[in-house]
């Protein structure tokens, strides 16, 4: 279909500990640390990430709720879709069917506007009831899948 792949995940929860391994310290001159630990909670990590070039695209939070992922998940497809070619992989009658056929996996389809973007992009992310709000699909301007 010529559209992009991208693929969106969220890791952890990661222990907001210090890890043994490397340190850009001098030699001789090891790093210290503090001999109490306090907890600070655990981390996540917002994904995006394209297959076909390796590249991804990262942001460190302590939370992973739709109020957090979904504004920059936004930010980042909308950063995304500026470097992808602007003229349309499809043509109107044929982007309609794709946006049609994607929503037969759908419990709860959304009403699709007489005129539809151009699909220029795919993201594949989980498959939280969250991430189909009419919302979420219009402004990504990206079809999304599970």
């Amino acid at each position: 279909m010529g559209l992009a792949v991208w693929v969106e995940d969220e890791a952890g929860p990661y222990q907001t500990v210090p890890y043994p391994g490397e340190s850009w310290q001098p030699e001789d001159h090891p790093v210290h640390q503090r001999h109490e630990y306090i907890r600070n909670g655990t981390a996540k990590m917002l994904t995006l990430f394209h297959p076909a070039t390796g590249e991804v695209q990262v942001k460190g939070v302590t939370q992973s709720t739709n109020a957090i992922l979904h504004p920059w998940v936004k930010e980042q497809v909308n950063e995304i879709l500026k470097r992808l070619p602007e003229k349309p992989a499809l043509d109107e009658e044929a982007n309609r069917q794709v946006w049609k056929a994607w929503q037969e996996g759908l419990s709860r389809r959304i009403t699709l506007s007489e005129i539809l973007p151009s699909l220029r992009m795919l993201l594949i992310w989980d498959n939280l009831q969250g991430h189909y709000t009419p919302d979420m699909i219009w402004s990504c301007g990206c079809l999304s899948m599970v």
